[in-house]
Parts: structure tokens; C-alpha cells; sequence
């Protein structure tokens, strides 16, 4: 005799089976919604490149083409002022070309000539190179990095201490810089700043920049002297030859990395102890 099932067993059953359904069934395909890049409506405004002003200049709005990464091929463009795209393919109906013309090395296009702008500032093949769309913001976006930049320099060549302003400042002075007083050095760095802030920023984290000034100066003291054939460093006082500088390099350069090395070392205390 058949045993009656209670129902707590169908229940178990049921779970049992739901969970069957989820592993053989197939998951679900997840649709991806493309983010197609959205077009600004409004005027915009297009220069020639490298500052031409002729009186006018016509560029091609025939007979041109661009490649259309999804399709896979290239695409034929021409702007007819009776279609509502640049792309022949889509075109419908009668083509009645319009030439596209800079006056005094500007062309001003108002927003309502959308097929115009996308034509010039997406898919014409002289952009930026015949010319390029004028864009405020991303010249303000420049602007702000480049003061940003200038303003970093500065602040750190003001908190430089005198050592190391005279070992940037001697990169781009020379030995002009040993005879500097102290108010001229800081001058000149606050306009080196201004003038190379990316430059004088890479100098200040430079450590070896400080160690060839520190190089510089014990030889125009004469505690070592660099030979004429510039091949080895030696002491000034008795020849006696310290290191040789490597083939192809800089011999203060090559001298830098030299005071990391441990008979280096125990060279810079000494001409420290010279120069204090």
C-alpha cells in the first residue's frame, strides 16, 4: 500500500524541483545598452591651421571619405544643403552639393546647420589638419593646467633653500651662477620657474642635481680637479686620481652617481668638511 505524501514532502518536492529549473535552465542574455556619444547643439566656429588669414578658402565637401569602424568600410561624404546627413548612402532624393568656404581664415557655422558641424567636426578628413574646431573650454581646461603647473614650480623654487636654487640655477647658467649674490639667484629661479615650471619641477626632485653642483664647486675650489682630457677626477692637492668617468658620459654627471658609491661616500665627507 502506497504510502500517502504529507505535506511537508511536497513541499520538499517543490524546492527541490525549483532547484532543478535554475541549474538546467539557460541564463537569461543580458542586453547592453550602447552609450552613443551625444552632440551639443550650438554655434560653433572653425579656423584654419597655423594662422592663415586668406581672404577665402574652399575645402572639399565632395569626394571624400571616411571609415566607418562598425559597418567595417569606408563611407562617401558630401555636404548638400537639401539632405539631413553627409553620408551618401543615406542620402535621398536630389544631391545639390554646397561648398564649404573660410573667410579670412574662419568659418562660422550656426547650430542649425548640424549635418555642417558633424561633417567638420567628426568625419572630414582635413580636420585638424586643414583646420580645427575652436573649442573654449578645452583652451580654459589648457590654461588652467599650464597656471597650475607654473604655480607649483614657483612655490617650490621660493621654498628652496640657497644650495639647491645655485644647483638648479647652474644647469642653466654655468659658472655665472658662483658669482650671483643671493637676491639675484632667488630672482632668477622665480623666473626659471615661470619660465620651465615642468623643467625646474623635474630638477628639484633630481638628487642628482644637488651632488654635480656639489661636484662643480669643489672643483672651482681646486679640492678635486677634472682632467683636461676629461677622462678621471682627481684630488687637487696631490693628483692623486679618485675616479675614471665612464665613455659617453657627462663627467659631472657620471661624478654624481660616483658619491652614491661607498668609497664615493667617504670622498663628498671629506670635501665637506673642505667646504663648511
Amino acid at each position: 500500500m502506497a504510502k500517502k505524501k504529507t505535506t511537508t514532502d511536497k513541499a520538499v518536492e517543490q524546492v527541490v524541483e525549483q532547484a532543478v529549473e535554475a541549474v538546467v535552465a539557460p541564463p537569461k542574455p543580458t542586453v547592453k545598452k550602447e552609450n552613443k556619444p551625444s552632440w551639443e547643439i550650438k554655434d560653433r566656429v572653425y579656423y584654419l591651421k597655423g594662422n592663415k588669414k586668406p581672404l577665402s578658402r574652399m575645402i572639399k565637401s565632395a569626394n571624400i571619405y571616411w571609415f566607418d569602424e562598425q559597418k567595417g568600410y569606408e563611407r562617401e561624404l558630401k555636404y548638400c544643403q537639401n539632405q539631413k546627413t553627409s553620408f551618401v548612402d543615406e542620402m535621398q532624393g536630389d544631391q545639390r552639393l554646397e561648398h564649404i568656404v573660410f573667410r579670412s581664415g574662419s568659418l562660422f557655422v550656426p547650430k542649425e546647420k548640424t549635418v555642417l558641424q558633424k561633417l567638420l567636426s567628426m568625419y572630414h578628413p582635413h580636420r585638424d589638419k586643414l583646420f580645427y574646431e575652436h573649442k573654449p573650454q578645452a583652451i580654459a581646461e589648457d590654461q588652467i593646467d599650464i597656471l597650475e603647473l607654473e604655480l607649483e614650480a614657483m612655490n617650490a623654487a621660493k621654498n628652496l633653500d640657497i644650495d639647491m636654487a645655485e644647483a638648479v640655477m647652474r644647469v642653466e647658467l654655468g659658472s655665472r651662477v658662483s658669482n650671483m649674490s643671493s637676491k639675484e639667484l632667488r630672482r632668477d629661479l622665480l623666473l626659471y620657474a615661470k619660465r620651465n615650471p615642468a623643467l625646474l619641477l623635474e630638477l628639484v626632485n633630481d638628487d642628482n642635481v644637488q651632488l654635480r653642483n656639489f661636484g662643480i664647486k669643489a672643483t672651482e675650489l681646486n679640492i678635486i680637479k677634472l682632467s683636461s682630457d676629461q677622462r678621471y677626477f682627481m684630488w687637487g692637492s696631490n693628483d692623486r686620481k679618485l675616479m675614471t668617468v665612464p665613455f659617453d658620459e657627462h663627467p659631472y654627471s657620471a661624478l654624481a652617481q660616483w658619491f652614491k658609491t661607498d668609497e664615493g661616500m667617504e670622498v663628498y665627507t671629506n670635501i665637506e668638511k673642505r667646504l663648511s
